[in-house]
């Protein structure tokens, strides 16, 4: 990979210049009117593992396709005080791969919070166990950061380093295989077919388009798996008191309906992460910001019965929590979180929690990276840190492709990637 980050100079491997070398003498990226424009690699989805698979690649002739407007996302930006909803917890190799490809500086590190133990406990038999990387031996469990903060900083690295034509505020309409010409031969190449009418032919077709991936229907690859019946619900909130930010501690409390976990920001604020029934998650988001506040308090800290109940009535659950909270035994921050004082506006959402699985990561010319090939529980919040991971391994196989003339998106150049992610990830990620 680092081979592929140092060399800037437009390449074109040894096998596009076989395939071209009866075109008439232009410039490799324009295309007659009834051409599609041809790059080595178009990469489709502007989320994070589609955003960092763009610098590792940046020698090549590049396309990225993003149906949002990036130039909002480019310009992101909140008051010190507000924090979004959508939050992932960042591993240390994670954010060393982000600080290698150059994206980590761009990232506002003032928001971005290091967090060095864990409090993981069961609901019901009060069983607990610690995790800890004292910040004095120089570790960290994880970073806590907003997606939004992460995918300003990929797409300012990408401004940075020049030479990805970007096709945002694009729709995917379809994707079909090119057509034989007189001057080429894309009949074995997927071309994508955009809303705004242009269309790109790819060596090798990048799918970081997420669950409901259009770039793994068009390569035929099935996706498996389950819903949990279950429902994820966000909030940002703030805290009666703060640890330094220094020392932060991540909680987790094992349910009988779902785990529930508040993973810290800067300053007095942390993400709420709570899986639940569908039918507590509809209750807990219409509930006044009052009784949610209390309700997050009781999941930390009541039984699950008394929570069973708080989850049956429309109203005074802060009456309830106090009375309770009287006859009820419960360990004293930090060992459990401070208490919520409050939940910042339009922040409480929901999602459905599922798990997918593609049956396989490549296919003939394209590879799969991120939500488009595995979606999983954000129990362990390793999906976004499993995407960068794809990214790592494709970098690599796309490297070591360059450098022995390969074409990179026939199967046995991808060959690697696949057994890499796909065969290293299979048996685990089954398990229920």
């Amino acid at each position: 990979m680092d081979k592929l980050l140092r060399r800037r100079g437009t390449y074109v491997c040894r096998s596009c210049i076989q395939s071209f070398q009866r075109q008439p003498r232009r410039g490799y990226a324009t295309a007659a009117p009834s051409q599609p424009d041809i790059f080595d690699v178009v990469c489709v989805g502007g989320g994070p593992a589609g955003l960092s698979a763009n610098p590792v690649t940046a020698h090549l002739r590049m396309a990225l396709v993003e149906a949002q407007d990036l130039s909002k996302l480019r310009a992101w930006k909140l008051p010190p005080d507000r924090y979004s909803n959508r939050c992932s917890s960042l591993t240390p190799a994670s954010a060393s791969f982000l600080d290698r490809i150059g994206a980590w500086k761009h990232i506002d590190r003032d928001r971005v919070q290091p967090y060095h133990e864990m409090q993981v406990w069961d609901g019901v038999s009060g069983a607990r166990i610690e995790f800890d990387s004292p910040p004095t031996n120089g570790g960290t469990i994880a970073y806590m950061i907003e997606n939004l903060n992460l995918i300003s900083g990929l797409l300012k690295r990408l401004d940075e380093l020049g030479g990805v034509a970007m096709y945002d505020s694009s729709r995917v309409e379809h994707i079909t295989y090119g057509e034989e010409t007189e001057e080429v031969d894309l009949r074995q190449w997927p071309v994508v077919h955009l809303s705004s009418g242009a269309q790109l032919a790819a060596r090798l077709l990048v799918g970081a388009d997420g669950a409901n991936s259009p770039v793994r229907t068009f390569a035929g690859i099935q996706a498996r798996g389950w819903d949990y019946d279950r429902h994820g619900v966000v909030a940002t909130l703030q805290l009666s008191e703060s640890t330094p930010n220094t020392f932060k501690t991540a909680y987790q409390r094992f349910l009988p309906t779902g785990p529930v976990a508040l993973l810290p920001l800067p300053g007095p604020y942390a993400s709420l992460v709570w899986s639940t029934t569908p039918q507590n998650a509809a209750h807990l988001k219409s509930l006044s910001s009052e009784d949610f506040v209390a309700m997050v308090n009781a999941a930390f800290r009541l039984s699950p019965v008394d929570l069973a109940y708080l989850h049956t009535i429309p109203s005074n659950h802060v009456d309830e929590l106090t009375w309770r909270s009287q006859h009820t035994p419960f360990p004293s921050p930090p060992t459990i979180p401070y208490p919520v004082t409050a939940v910042q506006p339009q922040t409480v959402a929901s999602f459905p929690l599922r798990l997918r699985h593609a049956d396989s990561y490549t296919a003939h010319r394209i590879a799969l990276l991120g939500d488009a090939a595995h979606t999983v529980h954000p129990l362990a919040g390793q999906g976004l840190n499993q995407g960068q991971g794809d990214v790592q391994a494709l970098a690599g196989t796309v490297a070591e492709a360059v450098q022995h003339g390969m074409d990179l998106g026939v199967i046995g150049a991808l060959q690697d990637y696949n057994g890499k992610r796909f065969m290293g990830r299979d048996g685990g990620l089954w398990s229920r």
